[in-house]
């Protein structure tokens, strides 16, 4: 033991003295260890504080830990959508089955169903907001209110509405000229331009009040339609069971409003779709600017986007003068020209608007609180708005349109990704309304159109005996006569249903089982010790095939998509520079220990002839690369972890997308330096400097001390 202790000694001597003694080969050697040492350590920290950051955005907002849904689907789930949209799967029929059975798995603590889609929701434009608002005061006023308040507010409505009639007929009267008025669609154009005409005439609002309900009707039916602003919008959204939902992704949290009441019907829109597709456009600019400006340094005066944006917002005033009616126009131009000094006095609305979006760097922070502290509460800054009650329409399995109104409860954000549209875009809804929208033809839903139709005596008919079914069996005889009679459908209906009154299915609470029983598109599992992940993937299928369900299990990782492979992309791309990087260190160092082999050889003859062995030359030379592997990788390692705080202190790396937002679960990525990292790093350097100087230490070995002396130098 003390032989070799000794013999260890002996030739980490000579290795440090031959080190020494050559010293820019070993600075060379030593550089290029350094700087693999160095690009493993950051590489994989930076990877490592990825792959964490992704798998809180992805296990705390839609995924958990595992997925399970129809394994006999056209497609494989991909919760954040495909290159093809939504992800084709077969229903789950049986949800409630499905949750007992894999709650009994040891390790799943909760199983959350989900249907995600995307549907149709019907806005409005703002004539249908500004008509209803006048529909509201006229019956106010047809029904006796002839009180002060209740005719001004009448007249200021209708005032308003009279001058968005007279901007509608300037816009499209704009757009007609050039337009081609003699095509296929003209004479459509024409009756439709005789309409504004009509209802921009002095003539027709000075009889509007002979006949309030009549002109609304024409107002509602042939001018709103007119307008081009968009009257629906898509929403993508995960229908589920929203109690659940939120015990089991901890991101979740509601925004503004409030949670959807245990058991109700109802939605949670998502906070950043909102804000990107339902906020008034002049505010949305607003906070685009002051993002850039805050969170990444751009300024106005150099930044052709945000320039862009100020001469949109000054041009695009049309949003904000169509919701003002006359008083809240009044009121508007008295705020601002309070608001924005001496230079305002006299300026009509128009030119406050002008002035208030006419910003630089200077004037941008004033103005920005200018904007919502005085005219954003006279307006209308969102088309959805928490207590609004929105119908949404999506095609259902049978391919024709389904239609649920649902409330709207609040917002939903996913906290540290709020500026993530990946998630962000997402609304919740209740899990009742998805089933009403996905429109699958449960065996109870089956059995409750067969009772109806049993007691309305209705019956199946073959096509072909449809039509003497319903017009006579033919043959000249009469079946019956008709005549024209006015249908009460109020009596019909009343009578129908018995004089019980029609179910308010919102305010309907559904039990847990009500919940449970039914269809879901796929479900989420989280678990209680997250670290055994793959063994509870197999135990869950293993279940789901002793049971029969018919599901396939998936990680969170592959349940994400396109997503999810993100990481493994940038793995790939690490390794990849990594092996190129040390396969041209290794040549590099292969030579340059040739070449200090072949200057010792008369070095290593003269130990061989006093008596080394080969074997003490072959381990003298490892000895002596290892050396400098081992010394400069720690080196290196300590420069990665210098530059993972480096990173940290400059405040991290910057998420510059919404991709890199959610990978980075937060606005920046803050490496944390890994133990793992640093060893792989050092395993990696020692392994390589050991195979580079093995070839060489092959060639010292054979070295004989006859061929050492004859060697000149």
């Amino acid at each position: 033991m003390t032989g070799r202790r000794d013999a260890l000694l002996v030739l980490l001597r000579i290795a440090f003295r031959n080190l020494a003694a050559s010293k820019v080969r070993t600075s060379i050697i030593g550089a290029i260890v350094l700087g693999g040492a160095f690009l493993v350590v950051l590489g994989l920290s930076l990877l490592d504080s990825i792959d964490k950051g992704m798998r809180t955005s992805i296990q705390g907002s839609l995924g958990g830990q595992l997925q399970v849904y129809d394994a006999r689907s056209e497609d494989s789930l991909e919760l954040y959508g495909g290159l093809r949209g939504e992800s084709l799967l077969e229903p789950i029929e049986d949800f409630a089955k499905v949750k007992q059975v894999l709650s009994a798995v040891p390790n799943v603590e909760t199983v959350v169903p989900m249907g995600i889609d995307q549907a149709m929701v019907a806005t409005g434009n703002v004539f249908d907001v500004a008509l209803e608002r006048l529909r509201a005061d006229v019956r106010r006023v047809e029904g006796g209110d002839g009180s002060a308040e209740a005719l001004r507010g009448y007249e200021a409505r209708k005032a308003h509405v009279r001058r968005m009639v007279g901007l509608l007929r300037d816009e499209l009267g704009q757009a007609r000229s050039i337009a081609d008025l003699e095509g296929r669609d003209a004479e459509e154009r024409r009756r439709e331009w005789a309409d504004l005409t009509r209802a921009a005439d002095d003539g027709f609002w000075a009889g509007f009040d002979r006949d309030r309900y009549g002109n609304l009707e024409f107002l509602e039916n042939r001018i709103a339609k007119l307008s081009m602003d968009g009257g629906f919008t898509f929403i993508r959204y995960v229908g589920t069971d929203v109690d659940a939902f939120f015990r089991a992704f901890q991101l979740a949290q509601v925004a503004e409003g409030e949670m959807i009441p245990r058991g109700r019907r109802g939605i949670l829109v998502g906070k950043q779709y909102a804000e990107e597709w339902l906020k008034l456009r002049n505010a949305r600019r607003l906070d685009q600017i002051k993002e850039a400006r805050d969170r990444r340094g751009r300024r106005i005066a150099d930044d052709e986007e945000l320039q862009r944006w100020v001469r949109e917002n000054r041009a695009g005033l049309k949003d904000i003068l169509l919701q003002l009616d006359p008083i809240q126009a009044e009121e508007a131009a008295t705020r601002l020209r309070g608001a924005l000094g001496p230079a305002a006095a006299g300026e009509q609305l128009p030119a406050l608007l002008a002035r208030l979006f006419d910003t630089d760097d200077a004037s941008f922070d004033a103005r920005y609180r200018i904007f919502y502290d005085q005219l954003a509460p006279l307006l209308r800054l969102y088309v959805i708005n928490v207590g609004d009650t929105i119908t949404i329409k999506a095609p259902a399995k049978s391919g024709y349109f389904n239609s649920v109104n649902v409330k709207v409860y609040g917002f939903i954000q996913f906290r540290q990704i709020e500026k993530s549209g990946i998630a962000g875009m997402m609304s919740v809804m209740d899990l009742q309304s998805f089933r009403d929208l996905y429109g699958y033809m449960t065996r109870e839903r089956a059995a409750e159109i067969d009772a109806i139709k049993r007691s309305v005596g209705a019956t199946d008919l073959a096509r072909e005996d449809a039509e003497a079914a319903l017009f006579g069996g033919g043959g000249g005889a009469l079946e019956g006569e008709s005549r024209a009679a006015r249908i009460d459908e109020g009596r019909l209906l009343a009578e129908r249903r018995g004089d019980r009154p029609a179910e308010d299915l919102s305010a309907r609470v559904y039990s847990q089982e009500e919940i449970d029983r039914g269809v879901a598109l796929n479900a989420a599992l989280i678990l209680r010790d997250p670290s055994r992940l793959r063994d509870t993937l197999r135990d869950v299928q293993a279940a789901s095939d002793r049971a029969g369900l018919h599901l396939k299990v998936i990680d969170w990782q592959q349940a994400s998509g396109l997503v999810g492979q993100f990481v493994t992309l940038l793995r790939v791309i690490l390794y990849s520079a990594v092996v190129i990087f040390f396969a041209i260190a290794l040549v590099i160092i292969n030579n340059a220990m040739v070449m200090a082999t072949l200057q010792r050889v008369k070095e290593i003859g003269t130990l061989r002839a006093i008596g080394a062995q080969r074997r003490f030359v072959l381990a003298m030379m490892l000895v002596e690369i290892a050396s400098v592997g081992l010394a400069f990788g720690l080196a290196g390692a300590g420069l990665g972890g210098l530059g993972v705080w480096a990173v940290r202190a400059a405040g991290g790396i910057p998420a510059t997308s919404d991709l890199l937002n959610f990978l980075f679960s937060g606005p920046a990525l803050m490496p944390t330096l890994g133990g793992g990292s640093v060893a792989v790093s050092i395993v990696v350097v020692v392994v390589v400097s050991v195979l580079s100087g093995f070839y060489p230490a092959l060639l010292a070995m054979r070295v004989t001390p006859v061929e050492a002396m004859a060697t000149e130098d």
